[in-house]
């Protein structure tokens, strides 16, 4: 997407890309282009959309997907964004996933003998009807992950994306 949208994609993401692409110089848009779709730092994978096919911006919407990515990778824990909601999925060692919605400020141990998949949230245009921002910690020398939620100026936010000429939809 720093080379543009893709095309068959919606109206209002097409509208963020090239109003973003317009917004930065051909430096900022080459630094960008190079940037990994993956990044490996064992036992962690980090990738934006997925680890079957970072490229493809396909999303990790359930379990099915996560479990695919997981299957894509050998690291112990991926840490997922391009989604919205915070959440934490695990598959075990004999192939048995399950997830679940993370609590704000409730640590979570993840186990070794489980191989597991975060989304830590996003700020702006949450799914799980919270504006707050969502983020979220990793120890990994306890192997603990814990997510949080922070009120930001939204208002302000919103006034930004409007006075840009951008969608209403996307302050809302």
């Amino acid at each position: 997407t720093v080379r543009g949208a893709s095309p068959g994609m919606r109206p209002e993401p097409r509208l963020v890309i090239d109003w973003t692409r317009e917004q930065l110089d051909a430096d900022q848009l080459d630094f960008l282009a190079a940037l990994p779709l993956r990044i490996e730092q064992d036992p962690v994978l980090f990738v934006h959309a997925n680890a079957w096919a970072p490229g493809d911006w396909g999303y990790v919407l359930g379990r099915i997907d996560a479990v695919r990515s997981l299957h894509a990778t050998s690291a112990w824990l991926t840490c997922v964004g391009h989604v919205h909601e915070p959440r934490l999925y695990h598959l075990s060692g004999v192939g048995r996933a399950g997830d679940f919605v993370p609590t704000p400020g409730v640590a979570v141990p993840l186990l070794p003998q489980r191989r597991w998949l975060v989304i830590p949230g996003a700020v702006g245009q949450p799914r799980d009807r919270d504006p707050k921002a969502a983020y979220m910690t990793f120890d990994s020398a306890r192997r603990i992950v814990r997510w949080y939620r922070v009120d930001y100026p939204i208002e302000r936010a919103q006034q930004r994306i409007l006075k840009a000429g951008l969608p209403k939809v996307l302050a809302d």
